[in-house]
């Protein structure tokens, strides 16, 4: 399955549709995880307007969206949020593409690293990330939190991409 930089046809709307995946993919966090996702303050429209700034990826199976990403350019990093794939899909290596796929973006733009952030909670992500060249860099606390409540992981671009297989659950993370 193919994953789009960005939607192919520039006048893409199916805004609700993707915010419906996110909240899908998300939802098993939410008994986990504390603070709550800020996925539940966003709307189908901050999705829209998100895309202004990021570069939204796209996995399509069909005409059902399988999964996204947001890639979002930095001084120093590509940054990777809000990646999802849906159930029905999962098992097929999209969540690495994505990755792939932000890894050119970084590339093109003279970037050396992408970074993301998950939270403490989802170990399993963090392990899946570490298969795929991801390197805890820091661990942060939200505002009001005297713990850590989220870590930064980093995968700088020259070592190769490994294809590791991903669990389930590992490919929604926050």
């Amino acid at each position: 399955m193919p994953v789009t930089v960005g939607p192919a046809d520039l006048s893409f709307s199916r805004w609700d549709e993707l915010h419906a995946l996110l909240m899908r993919c998300f939802a098993y966090m939410a008994p986990r995880i504390d603070p709550p996702s800020s996925l539940l303050r966003m709307s189908a429209a901050d999705l829209e307007r998100k895309s202004r700034d990021e570069t939204l990826l796209l996995a399509m199976g069909g005409e059902t969206i399988a999964g996204c990403a947001f890639v979002r350019l930095e001084a120093d990093c590509a940054y990777i949020g809000k990646m999802a794939v849906d159930a029905d899909y999962r098992g097929q290596a999209i969540a690495r593409r994505f990755i792939e796929a932000a890894e050119k973006l970084a590339l093109t733009n003279g970037l050396a690293a992408l970074e993301l952030q998950t939270r403490i909670e989802l170990t399993e992500n963090h392990l899946t990330f570490a298969k795929l060249g991801f390197v805890k860099t820091r661990e942060d606390a939200h505002e009001g939190y005297d713990r850590p409540t989220s870590i930064t992981m980093r995968r700088m671009l020259t070592p190769p991409l490994s294809s590791p297989s991903l669990s389930a659950e590992a490919e929604a993370v926050s």
